[in-house]
């Protein structure tokens, strides 16, 4: 019996400099590089994930994380299956404007599985866990703690994404 493919549209989501691109390299190469640079509109990144008998090229969408062009975002959203919604925890800020990030997203991909990522969990937090995981449920979202320096749970944030986007195609 031939196994199931899929190519998925995959967004990440969120202000500049949570880690959005550091997390897609740590996943795509397994590299890290702690120099910030910032990305240009959005750079598209491609790796083939094995979920269960399903092959599923995952088209993972790094999108700008300025909000001056939130008529462009609405853009890169349209074919979305899924996003990734990041927040820094050494930035306060940054896990408050993921509601904005996510009511935009879902006004474009519809109700489509969104998955928030506390980045930066190698570092002294300035908000917790419990916080961010209250502060998702209010959004209908799950959480997960990642750090894409170390690839504490970059692996599983992903596949666990993988999972959820075949549920909702």
């Amino acid at each position: 019996m031939p196994s199931e493919k899929y190519i998925l549209k995959l967004c990440l989501l969120g202000d500049g400099a949570v880690g959005k691109t550091s997390l897609v390299r740590r996943f795509v190469h397994d590299v890290f590089d702690d120099k910030y640079i910032m990305s240009f509109g959005t750079k598209v990144s491609k790796k083939v994930v094995k979920i269960g008998e399903t092959e599923v090229d995952l088209m993972i969408w790094d999108i700008l994380g300025q909000k001056l062009l939130e008529s462009l975002h609405a853009a890169y959203y349209r074919g979305a299956v899924g996003a990734f919604a990041v927040c820094d925890f050494t930035r306060p800020d940054t896990m408050a404007s993921l509601k904005n990030w996510i009511e935009s997203f879902r006004s474009v991909a519809g109700e489509q599985p969104v998955i928030i990522l506390g980045n930066k969990s190698d570092l002294e937090k300035k908000f917790s866990y419990a916080e961010l995981e209250s502060f998702s449920s209010s959004l209908g979202c799950t959480v997960l703690e990642t750090s894409a320096k170390t690839g504490a749970n970059v692996e599983r944030a992903f596949y666990e994404m993988g999972k959820r986007m075949l549920e909702a195609v």
